[in-house]
């Protein structure tokens, strides 16, 4: 669609806005903020007030990396063992929060979520309990994941089967990430 198209618009112009500068001027030449001694000093002391870990959303977050935050997990190992599909989707759903912790979740819980398909009869059996404790264990000795650094080269792991995928998340050596 063209301007010349449409009825009832207003001609094309031009439309300046001039910044009118005085002659003989140059523009104001600021000098880099610097900080006082002063100010430095008192900056860097209340950097080492700050704390070495920090617990947000479930985590513990610290200079090592990021870890499950024990009081927050405790609701993980005292969950008895589910008698219906309901509970197993919540025990899926709280445990699933940490996933990334757990090497091969995907495959560690595949008795559980066998469960939650329709038309499965809902039998507890020694796979789904040997799948429950396994998970709690391994949440409970779940290790710390390092914090990525920037700049730094990723490696990705990974290795899949007939049940599942899983992968590591990697950084010079460190997992990062685990992912099934």
């Amino acid at each position: 669609v063209f301007p010349k198209n449409l009825l009832g618009l207003p001609p094309e112009r031009e439309v300046e806005f001039p910044i009118e500068l005085i002659p003989e001027s140059t523009p104001i030449s600021v000098i880099p903020y610097r900080m006082a001694p002063a100010e430095l000093r008192e900056l860097k002391s209340q950097l080492q007030e700050l704390p070495e870990k920090v617990a947000f959303l479930g985590h513990v977050v610290s200079t090592k990396g990021v870890k499950l935050d024990p009081s927050k997990i405790q609701a993980v190992v005292e969950w008895r063992p589910p008698k219906s599909p309901t509970e197993v989707r919540s025990f899926l759903g709280l445990a699933g929060y940490y996933r990334r912790f757990v090497k091969g979740f995907s495959i560690i819980v595949s008795p559980l979520t066998k469960l939650l398909q329709k038309e499965v009869k809902f039998i507890w059996d020694d796979k789904c309990q040997e799948s429950f404790e396994t998970l709690k264990s391994l949440l409970t000795q779940a290790p710390i994941l390092t914090l990525p650094i920037e700049g730094k080269e990723y490696v990705v792991y990974n290795d899949a089967s007939h049940n599942g995928i899983g992968c590591v998340l990697m950084q010079e050596g460190k997992v990062i990430y685990y992912a099934s």
